[in-house]
């Protein structure tokens, strides 16, 4: 396989210098699967494992290899690749895990754009397109939003509108996947040796839009149900694929949670916000009652919608709560692995004294 279709650069070949000279070759993970990776390499479709002392050296998820990730593996004819070290990665997508636990979840890396795919039907949805951002800007990828579905939308100019107000210089693309209707708008986007993912919820067109891209039907697609257009999750994993122009597509299931691992992304997604606040008469103002609130008089001329703020507001609480929980996890991370190394020191100290 090509590397350089793959997104192999100058930056990548030089970071893997220091493997080339122990006899490592290089990698891009495609598919992740419970114990095992499927790799591109430039001798093909590999599989692949991870080595004992990656494992053992990983203390939490995102030390571990992720779809999209370029890696330095020790390879044989007959035999399956060792995955010995992870290169750095350029951008990551991630997220809270999902449920109460204080994990993240890395979902892809590497990635130059994110086609954020929202149907214009019942799944339309401001304050998810707004969280969405929030984590696409965090990843450090460029986001866009892919309107799909354009056939079925009658009130397409009002969700412009609505989309101008919360995604300030955001691409904004209009498709009928179904259709093979604005496609070629997205071609920018997909050169040879970028890397594209799609995001989005169940039921938006992903699997449809990645049959029209790939020119073929490699993925099952589902009708959505007609009461509330919710899909079901037809894509069930993450995987990589070679587009027939060069670039390369990363698809990921429909995510009905998303819980933020950081939030970075907040000062981007709300920049109108964060520029009223530094014209609040007081710095620690809360945009709440105080005199000469700059947030509230905009919400008062109408240049800011409440909807809008109360958004920008919960996320920030969530960002709060988040540092917290981490911050928690972190003190008793190191408490115990002092704990463990007393332990150790005072076997050595019994030992010695035998």
């Amino acid at each position: 396989m090509n590397l350089e279709l793959l997104g192999w650069s100058h930056e990548l070949a030089l970071s893997f210098e220091p493997f080339a000279a122990q006899q490592l070759q290089v990698g891009r993970v495609a598919r992740q699967h419970q114990q095992a990776y499927t790799l591109y390499t430039q001798d093909g479709e590999r599989m692949a494992k991870i080595s004992g002392k990656l494992r053992h050296q990983a203390h939490s998820a995102e030390a571990l290899p992720c779809v999209g990730d370029w890696v330095a593996i020790q390879s044989s004819a007959v035999q399956t690749a060792i995955i010995h070290h992870i290169l750095p990665r350029r951008t990551q997508f991630s997220r809270k895990l999902a449920g109460t636990t204080t994990e993240m979840q890395l979902v892809a890396t590497n990635i130059d754009s994110i086609f954020l795919l929202c149907g214009l039907d019942h799944e339309f949805n401001l304050r998810r397109i707004e969280r969405y951002l929030v984590m696409i800007w965090e990843s450090g990828a460029n986001p866009v939003i892919v309107l799909n579905k354009v056939d079925l939308c009658e009130q397409l100019d009002q969700y412009l509108q609505d989309l101008a107000a919360i995604a300030l210089g955001v691409p904004v693309i209009q498709i009928s996947a179904l259709h093979h209707q604005g496609l070629e708008a997205l071609e920018s986007y997909l050169q040879p040796g970028q890397t594209v993912a799609l995001l989005g919820s169940s039921g938006v067109g992903k699997s449809t839009l990645t049959n029209q891209l790939m020119e073929e039907e490699i993925q099952a697609v589902q009708a959505v149900r007609a009461d509330d257009s919710r899909g079901r999750h037809t894509t069930t994993s993450r995987q990589l694929m070679g587009l027939p122009s060069g670039a390369v597509l990363i698809d990921t299931p429909g995510m009905r949670e998303l819980q933020l691992w950081t939030t970075s992304g907040v000062s981007q997604t709300f920049a109108e916000i964060e520029t009223l606040a530094t014209q609040c008469r007081f710095r620690d103002c809360q945009h709440q009652q105080e005199p000469g609130c700059a947030v509230q008089a905009a919400l008062a001329d109408g240049r800011l919608d409440i909807q809008r703020l109360q958004s920008y507001q919960k996320l920030q609480r969530e960002e709060a709560y988040l540092q917290r929980k981490q911050d928690q996890k972190a003190q008793l991370n190191t408490k115990a692995r002092w704990k463990q190394i007393t332990k150790s020191m005072r076997r050595r100290q019994n030992s010695k004294w035998q």
